[in-house]
């Protein structure tokens, strides 16, 4: 499958601010976009005009940065939210915010999505008892997600359970046992994601 392989830190400079796709690094002074907090490329530091299309695109392109997927898998998202019922943006995020992956990260298993992802298809995680190694899977309401027992005893993931996240008010989180639960779908204030989803819906709107 394809994938982006180049300098996260440089998407976070294309985009202009910290998408946070390194984990602690990001939080220290070997930031790449605090020490270059401007575009890359010979003429990343000119001032540019920006017109609406430009910003419905960056919207977009900072989306799926975040949550690290390609831009055909990013449409399918978009076209499965604008087939529910609600707002099609928000729908859009609980999509994203719910995918396996993520909610891995969210329970503090991974240091970033990436890192996340990466757990998951090596088979660290068990889905309500079953294994599952698609970092796209779709958790609902009342799964639970749990760290397999051969798993448990890693250095990696005894670091993650000696250091726990703040989890959102969606998961909740077992420290001991190694696992989390997923209470009910997030609310957009729930989601701390800095993407302006209109933009976004207005940009697959023209």
């Amino acid at each position: 499958m394809a994938r982006y392989t180049g300098s996260v830190c440089r998407l976070c400079r294309r985009e202009g601010l910290k998408l946070f796709l390194k984990g602690d690094r990001c939080y220290t002074d070997k930031c790449a976009f605090s020490r270059r907090g401007y575009a890359p490329g010979q003429h990343g530091q000119g001032r540019k005009k920006v017109s609406n299309y430009g910003l419905q695109l960056r919207e977009k392109q900072k989306a799926k940065r975040i949550y690290g997927i390609l831009e055909g898998q990013f449409r399918k998202y978009y076209e499965k939210a604008d087939r529910k019922k609600g707002i099609t943006g928000e729908n859009l995020l609980v999509l994203l915010e719910t995918r396996l992956d993520n909610v891995v990260y969210k329970l503090g298993y991974g240091q970033s999505r990436a890192e996340a992802r990466q757990l998951v298809t090596h088979g660290h995680f068990l889905v309500n008892g079953k294994k599952v190694n698609i970092p796209s899977f779709k958790v609902s309401a009342n799964d639970v997600v749990t760290v397999r027992d051969k798993s448990k005893a890693s250095e990696k993931f005894k670091t993650f359970a000696e250091n726990p996240k703040t989890l959102p008010a969606w998961l909740e989180g077992d420290i001991e046992n190694f696992q989390g639960k997923v209470i009910r779908e997030p609310s957009r204030d729930e989601m701390d994601v800095p993407v302006n989803e209109t933009l976004i819906v207005e940009l697959y709107s023209r």
